[in-house]
């Protein structure tokens, strides 16, 4: 016997539908609006300047995740130091929302904050790490910060779990700046101690940050985007292209990796004539 459905189903299903419907279009819309406003956060929280000095000039390139509702942590910073030399910093949050967002901004004002009361780059991270941990959040940073004294040429770093450093020589000779083994992350582990290497930025030379989104990806295994970087910086040193000019390449680069991550790039040159210097 043949069962026939009242004829008031079809309206109720229909209207089911449309409800469904209309709730997943307010969530997209919320989602949507919430990375807006993560894009913005991370924005205005870049610098808008780039400190300078003769003979050394910076360029930056930033990308932010364009695939879905995803948004990164990513960020670059360069400020002067109270004792007038340069200090750069990039780096990479843990997770693709708003609060990704949000912690990238604690880690860089934290940066900045206890960057007046010590330079040096491993001390800096220390702290840095016990103020995150102390702040009680779930997400963790990797991060890289540098200081240049214009001076000398001179380059310090630490490393807190983030990609090495590439650099390149106008003489031909380039390489991965990875001997100095860093830390982990900041924000996982207390009492943390971060190695700090240094090395001279020679005249035409360059030093090359960029975070992960650049060399690593489901198209591209980590080693051969630091390769393509080195690369790059090699060609760039020998063929005296400007700071500006390197970070456009390498960010073009990072199209290679298939990611839909955030991109960064910090690019340091020098192009004044100085005396001899002890290479990197």
């Amino acid at each position: 016997m043949s069962r026939t459905r009242p004829p008031d189903d079809g309206d109720e299903l229909l209207a089911r539908l449309g409800a469904l419907t209309a709730q997943a279009r307010e969530r997209a819309v919320l989602q949507r609006s919430q990375v807006e406003l993560a894009i913005a956060l991370q924005r205005g929280m870049l610098p808008r300047d780039l400190p300078s000095a003769d003979g050394f000039h910076l360029a930056v390139r930033y990308a932010p995740a364009t695939h879905g509702l995803s948004v990164g942590g990513d960020w670059y910073d360069a400020f002067r130091l109270p004792d007038g030399r340069i200090a750069m910093s990039i780096g990479d949050v843990q997770g693709h929302n708003i609060e990704a967002a949000a912690f990238m901004g604690q880690v860089r004002a934290g940066l900045r904050a206890l960057a007046s009361v010590t330079g040096d780059p491993g001390d800096l991270l220390a702290r840095t790490n016990e103020l995150l941990l102390s702040l009680g959040s779930d997400l963790f940073a990797t991060c890289t910060f540098l200081r240049l004294d214009p001076a000398t040429g001179v380059l310090e770093s630490a490393r807190a779990g983030h990609i090495p450093c590439v650099w390149a020589t106008a003489d031909g000779r380039s390489g991965i700046a990875d001997n100095d083994g860093g830390g982990p992350p900041l924000g996982i582990l207390p009492g943390i101690q971060y190695p700090v290497t240094r090395y001279v930025l020679t005249t035409g030379g360059v030093f090359v940050l960029v975070t992960d989104g650049v060399v690593e990806g489901p198209s591209m295994h980590v080693d051969e985007g630091l390769d393509q970087v080195v690369r790059l910086a090699g060609i760039a040193a020998v063929a005296g292209l400007d700071a500006a000019a390197l970070a456009a390449a390498v960010i073009k680069g990072a199209e290679r990796v298939g990611h839909s991550d955030d991109a960064a790039v910090l690019v340091i040159g020098h192009d004044a004539v100085r005396g001899p210097r002890t290479q990197p």
